[in-house]
């Protein structure tokens, strides 16, 4: 039995280092592409220079060095926890929404057929088409936003869900009904498991079109977040800030892909 074991313990260990290796691989070549991209952006603006003052206030040693006066004169830290908040808001509506009307568009023939046509020309409208309309209904401020956000993320979750309901093994189905199952048991034991790999695909998807939704969401005339701070440093001609602005948008942004990149795999693993 021991001498069992030692040679699963002698198989898995080549396979454990292998991904071992293969994730820091992963980690020092994305780094390196980092630092690529860093070096060609301060070469574009050293090379821009000499021939434009300005181009001078994007180079990327200024705008690390604007970040510490974002954080203490400007309350970075404040506009980001506002954009947040404003995201998961969004993202949570969009969920309400989303996963309900895409279970029913995949579960039954005929309301696929009906709402088909409409969905698909809803979104392909621009989420920012509407920012007029929001702020018409809504009002300046924090409801319109919501609504552009909810709107844009909405339809990555419709359009999963009903994948996944579309794609569950008939077999299952029939496996519930056979047995008897109520409409309740048929859905908390067959139909959310078997959709809920396709939500978080939906929802990572959401996630960036919000994130991308958010900025211009956040010049309808409110007083902070990530967008509003966008204006500011622009009006203030602080271009160097602009620039670290964008910086944490972008770093911001992978890290909420990020997290939900996990989530997906940690449910997989599951």
């Amino acid at each position: 039995m021991s001498s069992v074991l030692a040679r699963e313990n002698v198989q898995r260990a080549p396979a454990a280092l292998r991904r071992f290796r293969s994730g820091w691989s992963g980690v020092v070549l994305g780094a390196g592409g980092v630092a690529a991209i860093v070096a060609l952006w301060w070469l574009v603006v050293a090379l821009l220079t000499p021939h434009n003052d300005m181009a001078a206030q994007f180079a990327p040693q200024r705008a690390f060095h604007a970040l510490p006066v974002l954080v203490t004169q400007d309350q970075l830290l404040d506009h980001v926890v506002t954009s947040l908040k404003r995201i998961a808001v969004g993202l949570f509506w969009a969920v309400v929404v989303g996963v309900p009307v895409g279970f029913a568009v995949g579960r039954f023939r005929w309301i696929e057929q009906a709402l088909s046509p409409t969905l698909q020309f809803l979104r392909m409208v621009s989420p920012l088409s509407w920012m007029p309309v929001a702020v018409m209904a809504l009002g300046v401020g924090d409801h319109a936003v919501y609504f552009l956000l909810a709107f844009a993320a909405v339809w990555p979750l419709v359009m999963s869900t009903a994948a996944g309901v579309i794609q569950i093994d008939r077999r299952w189905i029939q496996l519930g009904e056979s047995l008897a199952a109520t409409r309740a048991e048929m859905l908390w034991h067959i139909y959310v498991p078997g959709i809920a790999a396709h939500v978080l695909t939906g929802v990572r998807l959401a996630i960036g079109i919000l994130w991308i939704v958010l900025v211009p969401a956040e010049m309808l005339g409110v007083s902070a977040g990530l967008g509003y701070l966008i204006l500011d440093t622009r009006d203030r001609l602080a271009y160097s800030e602009l620039t670290a602005v964008i910086v944490v948008i972008g770093a911001l942004g992978f890290g909420l892909d990020v997290l939900a990149r996990l989530a997906y795999k940690r449910f997989q693993a599951d």
